[in-house]
C-alpha cells in the first residue's frame, strides 16, 4: 500500500538551526519539500572522491585482498593528497609523452639533428630555412642568382632544400620548422616521463588496497552533501529559521516527540489536492516486497494518488519470466547460481528469494512443457515425460498430438493471461474510483467489456475458434458508447459536463478501442519469444549433433556457448517483453503512469549514493 503522507512545517530559532536540522536528521522520516542543492564545494569534493576511487579500480591486484582497515582521517587526508599527486601528474606525463611523440613524427622524415647545432650556425651568420619544394619551384629558385641553398634528401619523394636566409615569396614552397629539441633528446625525455609514470602507478597500486577507507570517506561526505542541501532549502528571516517537507502519516509522532525535545514550533496539514510533488512510499508485504528490486532496476515509483500493484506485478512477473526463459533446464541453472550466491552471501536477501522463485517457475514450466535445454530425447525419459501436459508439450508428437495443437494452446494461454491481467487492471481502477466518488468508473467498466470482446475475437482471428462474431462485434459498440458517455467524468464536475467531454474525446476513445485490441494481441509474445528461445536450443543442439570424432569437444563448446548466448537473450527478452506487459498494458488499465517520486528522507546514511 501507499503511505498516506502530510505536510509538516517546523521552525525554530536562528540560534537553533542546526539542532532542528540535526535533530530532522536523526529520526529520518522528512521528505523535504522544495529541495535545494548543496554547496558547490561539498558537492565538488563528493565527486573528486568518487572519480578517485574509481580511478584506483584500475590499479588493484585481483589476488591481492583489499585492507579491511579504514585508515584514520589525518592518514586518508595524507595518502589522498598523494593520490591526487600521483593521479594529476600521470595525466601531465601522458600528456607529455603525447606531444613528444608527436613532435618525432614531425620530424623523423628529416632525420636526427641537432637544433642546438643550427642556432649556433644563426648566431655566426648562416640562418638556414628548411623547405619541401616541388620540381617547378625548385626550377626557379635554382635560376634565381639570389637564392642559395644546398640539396638535401627527398622528404616522402619531394625535394628538399637548405636556404641560406629565407625564399622569395614567389616561389612556393613548404617550409619546415626547425624544432626546439633533438630526436634524442625527444626520446630521452619520454623515457623520463615512462619512469615517472611507473613512479606514479606504483603510488596508485598502493593506495587501491584503501578501497574501503574510500568508502568510508565518501559516506561522510554525502552526509555532509545530504546537511548542506537541508540548510539549503531552509527560509529564514532575523529571528527564525523553517522548513517545510512530507512526513508518512505513521511517523509523525516521531517528529513530534524531536520537536519538543529540540523546542521547535510545528504544524501539520493535508496535502494539498493540486501537489504535484508528494512523494510515493510504498509499504510492502512480505510477498510484495520481492519485487522491489526489479522496481529499484527500473526505477519505477506509481504516483501517490496511484493505486499500490505491486503484489500483482510480482505474480504476473513470476509466470511472464518462466514462460518467456520457458526451458526448464535453464531454471535449474538459474536454481544452482542463486544457491551458489547465498551461500557466498551468508544469508538470504530479497534479490536471492526473488531469484529463488524466478527459478522454480521456469523448472515447472520447463516440466509441464517438456523442454529441457532444447532436446527432444528428454521425452525418452519417463519422469520428464510424465510431467508434461500434452495439450503445452513442445513435442506434441510424443502425444499423438499435432505441433498446430500444441501451438494454439499455448496462444490461447497467452491470450488469456493477457485478458484476465488487463481486466484485473480495469477491475483495479473501477475499485478506486467508486471509493472516489468518480462516474468514470462506468467507463473502466466498458473497457472491461471491451478486452472480453477484443479477446475472444484474437481467438476468432489467430486460432480461428468457432466463436460467433455478432454478439463480439456488440460487446464492442457497448462498450465504445460506455467509455465515449463516462469517461470525461470526474469529481467535481457535473454530469453534463462530464458528458460534453467524453463526446469531444470519442474520436480518441475510437482509437483506444483499436488500442486494446493490440494490447490483447500483444501478449502473443510470451508464446513467440518462449518458442523462439526453444528454436535457438534446437539450432545449436544440431549444430553440435553434426559433429563428430575429432570435432567432438568443438561440438561441446558450441553448445555451451549457444545456451549461454540464449540464455542470456531470454533474460534481455523478460526485461524488454515481461517488464512491459506489465509496466504498459497492465498498468495502462489499471490507471497507472509511474510518474512518482521517491520518498526520500532527509536521514543521515550509511551507503554511498
Amino acid at each position: 500500500m501507499i503511505e498516506k503522507m502530510k505536510m509538516v512545517h517546523i521552525v525554530t530559532s536562528a540560534s537553533g538551526k542546526e539542532e532542528m536540522l540535526k535533530g530532522l536528521r536523526d529520526i529520518g522520516v522528512m521528505h523535504l519539500a522544495e529541495k535545494q542543492s548543496a554547496d558547490r564545494e561539498v558537492i565538488d569534493r563528493y565527486q573528486a572522491l568518487s572519480r578517485t576511487a574509481m580511478a584506483l579500480k584500475d590499479y588493484a591486484d585481483p589476488k591481492q585482498k583489499g585492507s579491511s582497515e579504514v585508515l584514520a582521517d589525518d592518514e586518508f587526508k595524507k595518502m589522498y593528497s598523494g593520490v591526487l599527486e600521483a593521479l594529476e601528474k600521470k595525466t601531465v606525463l601522458n600528456q607529455e609523452i603525447s606531444a613528444a611523440n608527436a613532435e618525432i613524427d614531425r620530424i623523423s622524415a628529416w632525420g636526427d639533428f641537432s637544433p642546438e647545432e643550427l642556432a649556433e650556425l644563426r648566431k655566426e651568420g648562416f640562418d638556414f630555412h628548411f623547405y619541401r619544394i616541388g620540381d617547378k619551384e625548385y626550377q626557379a629558385a635554382a635560376e634565381d642568382e639570389n637564392v642559395r641553398f644546398i640539396n638535401l634528401a627527398p622528404i616522402d619523394k619531394q625535394r628538399a632544400i637548405a636556404v641560406l636566409g629565407t625564399l622569395p615569396q614567389e616561389i612556393q614552397a613548404t617550409e619546415f620548422m626547425v624544432p626546439e629539441r633533438s630526436m634524442a633528446d625527444l626520446k630521452h625525455d619520454i623515457e623520463l616521463s615512462r619512469e615517472g609514470i611507473t613512479e606514479c602507478d606504483a603510488v596508485l597500486k598502493d593506495a587501491s588496497v584503501y578501497d574501503k577507507s574510500f568508502q568510508q570517506e565518501m559516506i561522510k561526505v554525502n552526509n555532509e552533501v545530504k546537511f548542506s542541501e537541508a540548510e539549503a532549502t531552509t527560509s529564514s528571516d532575523d529571528d527564525f529559521v523553517w522548513i517545510s517537507g512530507y512526513i508518512p502519516e505513521d511517523d509523525l509522532d516521531v517528529f513530534k516527540t524531536m520537536a519538543a525535545e529540540k523546542g521547535c514550533a510545528w504544524s501539520i496539514d493535508d496535502v494539498a489536492d493540486d501537489d504535484e510533488k508528494i512523494p510515493t512510499k510504498v509499504k510492502y508485504n512480505k510477498v510484495s516486497n520481492l519485487i522491489k528490486p526489479v522496481f529499484d532496476i527500473l526505477g519505477i515509483t506509481p504516483g501517490y494518488r496511484e493505486q499500490d500493484i505491486s503484489l500483482w506485478f510480482f505474480l504476473f512477473f513470476i509466470l511472464f519470466f518462466a514462460m518467456i526463459i520457458g526451458d526448464g533446464a535453464y531454471g535449474v541453472l538459474i536454481l544452482v547460481g542463486t544457491i551458489a550466491l547465498h551461500l557466498k552471501q551468508k544469508k538470504i536477501t530479497n534479490v536471492t528469494f526473488l531469484l529463488y522463485v524466478l527459478s522454480i517457475a521456469t523448472i515447472i514450466w520447463g516440466a509441464v512443457t517438456g523442454t529441457w535445454f532444447g532436446m527432444q530425447s528428454a521425452m525418452e525419459v519417463p519422469f520428464l515425460k510424465a510431467l508434461v501436459i500434452p495439450s503445452f508439450a513442445t513435442y506434441p508428437e510424443y502425444f499423438n498430438l499435432t505441433s498446430t495443437d500444441s501451438q494454439n494452446a499455448i496462444m490461447k494461454f497467452s491470450f488469456s493471461i493477457g485478458a484476465i491481467q488487463m481486466v484485473l487492471g480495469s477491475i483495479l481502477s473501477i475499485k478506486k474510483k467508486i471509493t472516489e466518488k468518480d462516474l468514470s468508473w462506468v467507463a473502466n467498466l466498458g473497457w472491461t467489456i471491451a478486452i472480453i470482446a477484443m479477446y475472444l475475437l484474437s481467438l476468432n482471428l489467430v486460432i480461428h475458434e468457432n466463436i460467433p462474431l455478432v454478439p463480439v462485434f456488440v460487446m464492442i459498440g457497448v462498450a465504445f458508447l460506455m467509455v465515449i458517455l463516462f469517461g470525461g467524468m470526474a469529481p467535481g464536475k457535473s454530469f453534463g459536463e462530464g458528458l460534453k467531454s467524453g463526446l469531444g474525446g470519442a474520436f480518441t476513445a475510437f482509437l483506444d478501442t483499436i488500442s486494446c485490441f493490440g494490447n490483447v494481441m500483444s501478449y502473443i509474445r510470451l508464446f513467440a519469444v518462449g518458442m523462439a528461445g526453444v528454436a535457438i536450443s534446437q539450432s545449436f543442439n544440431g549444430i553440435a549433433a553434426s559433429m563428430s570424432g575429432p570435432l567432438l569437444v568443438l561440438g561441446a563448446v558450441v553448445v555451451i556457448i549457444g545456451h549461454a548466448l540464449n540464455l542470456v537473450m531470454c533474460f534481455l527478452s523478460v526485461v524488454v517483453h515481461g517488464v512491459r506487459l506489465n509496466v504498459l498494458e497492465f498498468s495502462g488499465q489499471a490507471g497507472l503512469e509511474w510518474t512518482g517520486i521517491p520518498y526520500e528522507p532527509f536521514e543521515e546514511t550509511n551507503k554511498v549514493s
